[in-house]
């Protein structure tokens, strides 16, 4: 379903139609006037509240954003206020243990996230999303002298609506509230030789079931791959250059759920521990979309597309499987694309109607669906 409306109007009017979706994937406005766009004003989504404060003010608000290179306005508290207001219908679409993952800008994530928190979310995590293609916004003052920094990151607020009961029982009731580990883990460089620690070697194989072991001495071995981190990046020269040269890091082979610790993975033991016995950057602990450079496509005309495989991976890592993602700023359809793919249904909204039809056709294209709303 894609809604070519405003996203508090039409979060409203899904909620009064009894809908409810697994997760939320996003990329809201960060109030930058980014490249001038319209989209990117805070003040043309302002709420009833923020347009008391712009006559209360005689239009200082919008005359302000108009003007300036980055949103400020006279109490800057008003991008928290229209943040918390979208955020709020959020959190009641969403299904108990729903997870919601919006990207936000550096100098603009706190207000997005207090904002987030207000609405009545769990803050769980902060993911970074690491790339080489920013460039700065920064005025010349002449003597080397600027006024900004290259941008080479965008937080994500990884949040939660709250569980009803223990996590097991929300997540057999409404099939949300986890994180998609095993569907999400960084993925190795082909076979590994094991190197060990201890008294025995392990081998370990994939099945339907997940990993199995047995005991064997200089086995290769096969993983299902390194567990998801918190950090990702675009791969660029700029991003991989940054990290340092690393070993693959010992870990827990034979450690088992709930054991100890009441179900914490236990504690290493000897004799079961192992190593990747790889080498090289240490970016490749963290997940790198692959990309290609026609992906964005000739008629995308959006500046921020996000790549399809980095939208991909957050869907799968957050829904469960044939779930709803929701996305109430589509945009040019990334997301859209992206949940399809990953076999997932999808909700997006989008207020400008360039960027709906930009959506409309991509998703189309990628994915057919059967109803579009003006």
């Amino acid at each position: 379903m894609l809604l070519n409306d405003d996203c508090l109007v039409a979060m409203q009017k899904l909620i009064d139609d009894g809908v409810q979706v697994d997760s939320i994937v996003c990329d809201p406005p960060y109030g930058l006037q980014f490249m001038g766009n319209e989209w990117d004003k805070l003040w043309r989504n302002s709420t009833d509240a923020d347009q008391k404060y712009v006559e209360n003010t005689k239009g200082q608000l919008t005359s302000r954003a108009r003007k300036l290179p980055d949103y400020k306005a006279s109490d800057p508290k008003q991008m928290q206020v229209w943040h918390e207001n979208w955020a709020k219908l959020a959190f009641e679409i969403l299904k108990p243990g729903g997870f919601l993952l919006a990207f936000s800008g550096s100098r603009t994530y706190h207000r997005m996230a207090v904002a987030v928190e207000d609405a009545g979310f769990e803050i769980r995590d902060q993911i970074m999303w690491l790339y080489g293609s920013g460039f700065p916004k920064s005025l010349n003052l002449g003597d080397g002298w600027g006024t900004a920094l290259k941008p080479a990151h965008e937080p994500i607020v990884m949040a939660r609506k709250f569980i009803e009961g223990t996590n097991k029982n929300n997540r057999e009731k409404y099939g949300t509230g986890g994180i998609n580990i095993d569907g999400c883990r960084i993925p190795l460089a082909g076979d590994k030789k094991q190197a060990t620690a201890g008294r025995r070697t392990i081998k370990w194989g994939v099945n339907e079931g997940g990993s199995t072991y047995e005991k064997g001495t200089g086995a290769v071995y096969t993983e299902t791959g390194r567990f998801p981190a918190n950090v990702m990046h675009d791969g660029s020269v700029e991003v991989v250059s940054g990290f340092p040269n690393a070993k693959g890091a010992v870990s827990n082979g034979g450690a088992k759920i709930g054991e100890t610790s009441n179900g914490v993975i236990s504690p290493m033991r000897r004799g079961t521990l192992k190593s990747y016995a790889d080498d090289g950057s240490a970016a490749r602990f963290f997940y790198c979309p692959k990309v290609s450079k026609s992906e964005r496509g000739e008629d995308n005309t959006h500046p921020t597309v996000k790549p399809q495989e980095l939208m991909k991976y957050l869907c799968r890592l957050v829904t469960p499987k044939g779930g709803t993602v929701l996305d109430p700023f589509m945009g040019s359809g990334s997301t859209g694309m992206a949940a399809k793919d990953e076999g997932f249904e999808f909700i997006g909204i989008e207020k400008e109607k360039e960027y709906f039809k930009i959506a409309e056709s991509r998703i189309n294209a990628t994915a057919p669906l059967t109803e579009f709303f003006e």
